[in-house]
């Protein structure tokens, strides 16, 4: 069996874990970069990518590997409050047997002639900055998209999830532009904590970009303290 080979990787405005949408597009705004490695730099393994509006991104967990390399049958989805149980296979948790993960993502646009080879560049990728990606399909809407596909708990669990309400301390971004404001917000409003934290006393602190946002969270309000450049 041939192993999986790296044929790119995706940068974004994440620098860590925390903070990442749970699924891709959920977040509007966010744009990311599929640099291809050097061996995959060829332009012509784009032909025809230019009539498709989203792809399928295969893509490597690579903060969740164990060295041990022992799985679960079982997980604690977040979502869940980490307190439940859930099949492995009912989950799109990263700790798996494979740490492979799937989404997907508009194209935002092709740039074929970069000074790093051919770059796709994406909207609504849930990945970390420098995230291996293993292969890259097109999404066909035809065979794609189940309109009548059930959700199981994952469903039923999002439906009962409301945005919070984001409002800012005075002066807390002033020196943010409005753009990076806009999809911070957005980040904010699907409230970025684990689901088993509810500390209103705590202070988070999220990295996008070249800013750490700090927040707190009272019921359904988060509040953002202060928003500094790293």
């Amino acid at each position: 069996m041939n192993e999986l080979t790296v044929v790119a990787h995706i940068h974004t405005d994440f620098k860590t874990k925390f903070g990442i949408p749970r699924q891709s597009g959920l977040v509007e705004g966010l744009i990311g970069r599929i640099v291809f490695t050097p061996p995959y730099r060829n332009v012509e393994a784009l032909r025809g990518l230019d009539g498709f509006s989203h792809i399928w991104l295969l893509w490597d967990f690579s903060q969740a590997h164990r060295e041990d390399g022992r799985w679960s049958p079982t997980v604690r989805p977040p979502r869940l409050g980490g307190n439940r149980r859930m099949g492995v296979w009912a989950t799109r948790s990263p700790f798996r047997p494979n740490h492979i993960g799937l989404s997907s993502v508009r194209i935002s646009r092709i740039i074929p002639d970069s000074p790093q080879g051919p770059v796709i560049e994406v909207e609504g990728a849930d990945l970390m900055d420098g995230t291996p990606i293993y292969d890259i399909k097109p999404y066909l809407p035809f065979t794609d998209c189940h309109p009548d596909a059930r959700g199981g708990f994952a469903e039923a669990q999002n439906q009962s999830l409301k945005p919070l309400n984001v409002e800012w301390q005075p002066h807390s971004a002033d020196e943010m532009d409005t753009a990076t404001r806009e999809i911070v917000a957005r980040l904010l409003a699907a409230d970025p904590r684990p689901h088993y934290q509810h500390d209103a006393q705590r202070i988070y602190a999220m990295e996008y970009g070249e800013w750490t946002i700090r927040f707190c969270v009272l019921a359904d309000t988060l509040t953002v303290v202060a928003c500094e450049r790293n």
